[in-house]
């Protein structure tokens, strides 16, 4: 499945692991009730912002690796720091880089600066509809946008808004800035429990425009953020397969333990090869070649399956004991169980017909 080690999880087949993941998942072990207490996980995650690379900028997988080892450690605090991560990639690759005192976007209206905490908010359904307006004075958000994550939580945001009937752009917002109201006590979650999302009721907030008109969704890179996603999924998967191994190694195992033990562990194995070599093409531009989108889409949908199905063993062999009376384990398997849910199954599959069947030969 991989090298796990109390240091973290390791994409390489021989099991090293980089020095970044070795010293985020060492940092992360000092945070008090690390993804529980929300305010000091953002904190944590923002010193982790100052220093992580950026995914595609050369060292995918030691990003992946660190967002791995991290979900391993603890499955909210990787739910809580790849957003702010994948935040200050679309900002990099914006030209806007957040720890230049001289960078001219630090000074506009949303005020966000080196120490800011970020969401991304790019959900959308049929019943909330986020629009942007451009006034005298500059842009202003009007409406409500779903999903929206830690909303009550970081200082700042990224968030997706109609300028007309169909096209989004991307913009910068101060979620404590006047006229944003994030909903409250909607979250009867028991998984994620304290990683809230829910709607927010923007009513003229002022908010700052990130690249042009349809970058976002265009732009190179934007289906990265989606694997980064996978690669804590594949994390927190290894951290519940961990609990496979003694009862495997028990005296009284039967064939059935060791069966529940490999199964897991090749699926694993194939999740972290999937990581690695999408990983090397992201960086090598490869990506590109063979389609962004097809491979993002391949990528979650193996990791996905493999997390899944790690679950689905760990039930199995391991009974109703350790979900009702090993505190962390039942935390485990609810956080991921509901992380998941980002990925839609069956349409996603079907997704991934669709861009082949669409392909040219």
């Amino acid at each position: 499945m991989a090298t796990v080690t109390s240091a973290g999880v390791s994409l390489a087949p021989g099991g090293e692991l980089s020095a970044q993941a070795e010293a985020v998942t060492e940092s992360a072990r000092a945070v008090p009730m690390l993804g529980a207490d929300v305010a000091a996980t953002l904190e944590w995650a923002v010193g982790v912002g100052r220093e992580a690379a950026s995914v595609g900028a050369g060292d995918t997988r030691g990003v992946w690796e660190l967002l791995a080892s991290v979900a391993c450690l603890d499955v909210s605090a990787a739910r809580i720091l790849e957003p702010h991560l994948d935040a200050l990639s679309i900002l990099r690759q914006a030209g806007t880089d957040l720890s230049r005192q001289d960078d001219p976007w630090q000074v506009a209206q949303v005020g966000a600066d080196a120490d800011s905490s970020w969401g991304v908010f790019a959900a959308e359904s049929a019943d909330a509809r986020l629009q942007a307006h451009r006034t005298s004075a500059g842009w202003v958000l009007r409406g409500t946008k779903p999903w929206c994550s830690l909303a009550g939580n970081v200082s700042h945001a990224l968030v997706t808004a109609f300028v007309d009937d169909t096209e989004r752009r991307l913009f910068a917002v101060n979620m404590r800035g006047p006229g944003v109201q994030p909903h409250r006590d909607e979250w009867f979650a028991r998984g994620l429990p304290h990683v809230v999302s829910s709607p927010v009721d923007f009513v003229d907030a002022v908010a700052v425009p990130v690249g042009d008109e349809g970058w976002y969704l265009s732009r190179p890179g934007f289906s990265w953020g989606g694997m980064s996603v996978a690669a804590c999924w594949w994390g927190a998967a290894c951290g519940i397969a961990r609990t496979l191994s003694a009862p495997a190694a028990s005296p009284r195992a039967d064939q059935v333990a060791l069966v529940h033990l490999g199964t897991v562990d090749a699926a694993l194995w194939a999740a972290r090869a999937t990581l690695a070599e999408a990983a090397d093409m992201v960086d090598g531009r490869r990506a590109l070649e063979g389609g962004e989108r097809l491979l993002a889409e391949r990528v979650r949908t193996v990791v996905s399956g493999a997390a899944a199905l790690t679950l689905t063993e760990a039930d199995a062999a391991l009974g109703p004991a350790p979900l009702v009376m090993d505190r962390e384990h039942a935390r485990r398997v609810s956080d991921l169980h509901l992380y998941l849910r980002q990925h839609h199954g069956l349409r996603d599959a079907a997704r991934i017909g669709r861009l082949l069947a669409s392909a040219e030969p």
